[in-house]
Formats: C-alpha cells, structure tokens, sequence
C-alpha cells in the first residue's frame, strides 16, 4: 500500500519564500513571461481608429501614438518612455488579435 506523501514547495509572496502544498492545475498553468520592453502590444482586441506616430518619430513619455476601439470603447495607447518608433505595424482600420506587436521602439 503505497502511502499519499504531499511535498511542500517553494513559493514567493513579495519577494519572501514560503513552503506550500500546491495543485495539479498550479503545476500545468501557463508560466509568466517579462514581456519586451521594446514593444508595445494590444491586450484586447479591436479596431484601430487612429495611428498618430510614423517610423524614425521622436516620441516623448505619455504622448499618445494610437486610438484603439474594442467593444465601443476608445483606449489612448500612450509611450512608456522617451524614444525612438522603430516600426509601426498597423494601419488606420486594422483589426488586431490579442497579444498582436502594434508598435516596436528602438
């Protein structure tokens, strides 16, 4: 008779590690990415209203670069940072897909 062992794993709560029992289905999830700080990308599905930024633009911190709709609501897409547009893949009318690259920096 094979006896039930459970085995306690590490976890971090805030940069704090704690011993846990965890599931099946915690163990088989899609594990987290760092996502490319040099690309912005859509996190909903829509349509794009309007492109405000071209290939080789300087662009300043919190200047809006596009207007996305999705289930009738306008979202600004707005600069992370100070840089350089690099590429722009989308076009005035586009619909995108979830996850799609709008915009890449230099």
């Amino acid at each position: 008779m094979e006896e039930n062992v459970k085995e306690y794993r590490p976890f971090l709560v805030d940069q704090v590690p704690y011993l846990t029992l965890t599931t099946k289905k915690f163990e088989n999830r899609k594990k987290w990415q760092q996502s490319n700080p040099k690309e912005i990308c859509s996190i909903i599905p829509g349509s794009v209203i309007e492109v405000f930024v071209k290939p080789d633009q300087q662009v300043k911190a919190g200047a809006v670069l596009l207007i996305l709709d999705s289930m009738k609501m306008h979202t600004k897409i707005e600069m992370p940072y100070d840089g350089v547009i690099k590429e722009v893949n989308l076009a005035k009318g586009d619909r995108i897909p979830k996850n799609a690259i709008m915009i890449t920096i230099k």
